[in-house]
């Protein structure tokens, strides 16, 4: 996600991150090169320039010219105002209504994926809620068969059309008294899409809106699009007076334009982003996460609400009690890789600050290859799981055939696990000596 965006702002503080001091030259070049990397990563020149300018503003005193340690100071000018720009302490979710049931109006044009989303969405819900989802959109040809298909694969009731039915505001006006009767208290409804914005599609929401009043009315976008989005965003907000925007695709979009534009140019906040195909790859909108996976400082709460997710509490606290010892074992690494698996594998990467990210990074965490890394680590016997260091030739020959692997996995499993118990044990280091700000430091490298 994002990776074109973060590897020319990683560059960019790359460059001063050696510097005592900035000279006022120094500080014009770095908001030049921002300025410019923001209009390649595809932000609109309105967002990018009134952008750059606060950055300016703030980062043009004195005290930050003749500071000792320039890169971490203007990292967290930048990084300020990008949460700001994405919405700040915006939160992510829907506002729900007084008197269920709650409505939830999906739109947008063809191909945006909305249809997957708003399966995605009642996944997030349905635990803790009765979700209904319903099949509105009757133009596309198997759109109510995908909605159906997708509504039992979450779990949750669905109501299409009835035979030959072809008016989606003829069955939007059943959809409140069906949600009533089978106690459903959130009602998420997927709508037609065109390849482009036009009146009949606009005439048609609008007739959806009146016979449901959804409590939210949310456009799903496309994040690969670029900033044709942002047009897209403006002419459904000039219509519908939307609440929120979802972005999918989010992992494909090496950019990150229309994340750091949607929310300035509409002023609606994004509740939501995908990242994946699965209907568990949906995740919750976070300004201050976003703006650290962008900036290479991670989104560590995003992380944990995965892990919580992912993990029972029990083996949470066991971890923890081992981490805080500064262990690591083979055990502990062959939970985590179950843990990837069902958390999602490559995207956990990009919740990881830098250093952390970069060095799991040199394996890919792809479903195939974890159930390799898994079966490495099964084949091990329990005494070599407790003293990897045994693991000599004639041992690694024996786990690569037991494993059906390769002796070039084994040891690159067996790198990787001594690399990530010494971080263990110099994360845990840095907090005794050098508090989160000496750890921030570590990871960070400046």
């Amino acid at each position: 996600m994002f990776s074109i965006l973060k590897e020319r702002l990683g560059e960019l503080f790359r460059r001063v991150s050696g510097k005592g001091k900035l000279s006022e030259e120094d500080l014009r070049s770095f908001l030049r090169d921002l300025r410019r990397t923001l209009l390649e990563a595809d932000v609109s020149h309105r967002v990018a320039k009134e952008f750059v300018e606060r950055v300016s503003q703030r980062a043009s005193g004195a005290k930050l010219v003749s500071s000792i340690s320039p890169a971490q100071q203007l990292l967290t000018l930048v990084y300020e105002e990008m949460v700001s720009l994405l919405g700040g302490a915006e939160g992510s979710g829907i506002r729900w209504a007084a008197l269920p049931p709650t409505v939830v109006l999906m739109v947008g044009l063809q191909g945006s994926g909305k249809t997957t989303t708003c399966a995605k969405l009642a996944r997030r819900f349905k635990k803790g809620h009765s979700v209904l989802l319903v099949a509105a959109d009757l133009k596309r040809p198997a759109a109510v068969r995908q909605l159906e298909i997708l509504a039992s694969q979450v779990g949750v009731d669905f109501m299409g059309p009835e035979g030959g039915e072809e008016d989606p505001i003829s069955l939007c006006r059943r959809v409140i008294p069906r949600a009533r009767d089978r106690l459903n208290d959130l009602v998420i409804v997927d709508t037609a899409g065109r390849l482009h914005v036009d009146e009949e599609l606009m005439e048609e929401l609008k007739g959806i809106c009146e016979v449901l009043s959804p409590h939210e009315r949310i456009l799903v976008i496309d994040a690969m699009v670029g900033q044709e989005a942002l047009k897209v965003a403006e002419a459904f907000h000039s219509a519908l007076g939307l609440t929120g925007v979802i972005l999918s695709k989010a992992d494909g979009d090496a950019r990150g334009g229309v994340a750091l534009s949607v929310r300035a140019a509409t002023g609606v906040p994004i509740k939501f982003v995908g990242v994946g195909e699965k209907v568990e790859d949906l995740e919750g909108f976070s300004a201050q996460g976003m703006a650290g996976r962008i900036l290479g400082m991670g989104d560590l709460q995003g992380l944990l609400e995965k892990v919580k997710e992912a993990s029972d509490e029990e083996s949470l606290r066991a971890s923890a009690e081992r981490l805080k010892r500064a262990e690591f074992t083979m055990e502990d690494m062959l939970e985590q890789i179950r843990q990837i698996r069902r958390m999602g594998g490559s995207s956990l990467l990009q919740m990881l600050p830098g250093g952390l990210g970069a060095s799991l990074g040199e394996l890919e965490l792809d479903e195939r290859r974890l159930k390799h890394l898994e079966a490495v680590i099964l084949s091990m016997t329990p005494e070599e799981r407790r003293r990897p260091e045994i693991v000599k030739a004639s041992r690694k020959r024996r786990i690569a055939a037991g494993s059906g692997t390769s002796v070039q996995l084994v040891n690159q499993v067996l790198k990787q696990y001594f690399a990530m118990r010494e971080l263990v044990k110099s994360v845990s280091s840095h907090k005794r000596k050098g508090g989160l700000f000496g750890l921030s430091k570590k990871i960070l490298g400046f």
